[in-house]
């Protein structure tokens, strides 16, 4: 079968390898769609840990084509997404319930072979079955839309609160819309491109501000900005050093910053304990799914989350390498490799 395979820092390509063989507890699935993520180029740019060789992709969806011997609950034929992260279940986290922090994690697509390949051996405890009639191209969004669920838990958001998402990317984008579904009233999203802007206005955001057009921190918590003072929640969803500053700034006293974006890893930001210790701010970690695959696939399923518009474009496994080797084109939100168009 055809596979994409990261084979070192800085080296990817389209391979042929052998169609994976499957335990007992495993499903094999036909890969339907895989979206790429800004994971994916940091696995490339080795700005995140992995082990190469390895095929990555992890957000995926595809049929179910055989099962494992000691598989119940899934049958051939079945459409299936699957939550990436597998947890040992036996570490002091795990014990806890904090399956996303667990001490011996491994991941789809990181630590073993992921969706960007034609089949792929799927644990079946890490799959969950999707409406036959669902689009197969929407359960790729499961895992972002479970991160971006994570994250709004941890967030807290009241009916009537107000929120700064900073990024308009698909984790922005998809953040958006969930904190319209939470019950916020005023939702701002700072991001570059001002048709990220529009399709932000069109999902809940009652405002959007263009970074490069004025300072974001006065045009929003300034005296006479869009939420003096600062709002509620700010999700930093673009992972780079200014909106992670920023995201400390644009945060009312008593308010609550939640970094889901992923930075590379080793990167530094400046900021003042003193204004976090003064003002009580509440920021944190938001780190990949727990416990939210299961309803981002029945919010999917609803048609609760708009998915279509948030698709750039889709490319077959030929050019997956080269959309991950390059940085995403102006515009872009979200690309997803279809190994085997219909």
């Amino acid at each position: 079968m055809k596979a994409v395979r990261l084979e070192a820092v800085g080296s990817i390509a389209l391979r042929e390898v052998d169609k994976p063989d499957i335990g007992p507890d495993e499903l094999l699935v036909r890969i339907e769609a895989c979206g790429v993520c800004g994971t994916d180029r940091h696995l490339f740019h080795g700005e995140f840990p992995c082990t190469p060789p390895v095929t990555p992709g992890h957000e995926f969806s595809g049929i179910v084509e055989a099962i494992g011997k000691s598989v119940s609950g899934f049958a051939v034929g079945d459409r299936v997404t699957g939550d990436p992260n597998i947890a040992c279940g036996r570490c002091a986290h795990c014990h806890a319930g904090r399956v996303n922090l667990c001490s011996n994690l491994r991941a789809i697509g990181i630590h073993r072979d992921g969706g960007f390949a034609e089949y792929l051996a799927l644990p079946q405890k890490q799959a969950f079955v999707l409406p036959a009639d669902l689009d197969p191209i929407h359960g790729a969004f499961c895992e972002p839309l479970g991160c971006c669920l994570h994250g709004v838990d941890l967030a807290e958001i009241k009916p009537g609160g107000t929120v700064v998402v900073l990024g308009g990317g698909v984790i922005g984008l998809l953040t958006v819309q969930l904190a319209r579904l939470a019950g916020a009233t005023t939702i701002i999203l700072s991001t570059r491109q001002a048709s990220r802007r529009a399709l932000a206005r069109e999902f809940g955001a009652t405002t959007t501000v263009d970074p490069t057009a004025a300072d974001v921190i006065d045009a929003i918590a300034g005296p006479t900005g869009l939420a003096p003072g600062g709002v509620d929640v700010v999700f930093e969803c673009a992972g780079v050093r200014e909106t992670v500053e920023q995201s400390m700034r644009l945060a009312r006293a008593g308010g609550t910053v939640i970094i889901v974006g992923v930075t590379p890893q080793g990167m530094k930001v400046e900021f003042e304990p003193f204004d976090l210790l003064f003002r009580e701010l509440k920021v944190l970690g938001s780190f990949l799914n727990p416990y939210t695959h299961r309803r981002a696939a029945e919010l999917i399923a609803s048609g609760a989350i708009e998915i279509d518009r948030l698709i750039s474009r889709q490319v077959p496994l030929e050019e997956a390498a080269a959309v991950i080797a390059n940085p995403p084109a102006p515009g872009e939100v979200k690309v997803l490799v279809v190994p085997q168009p219909g």
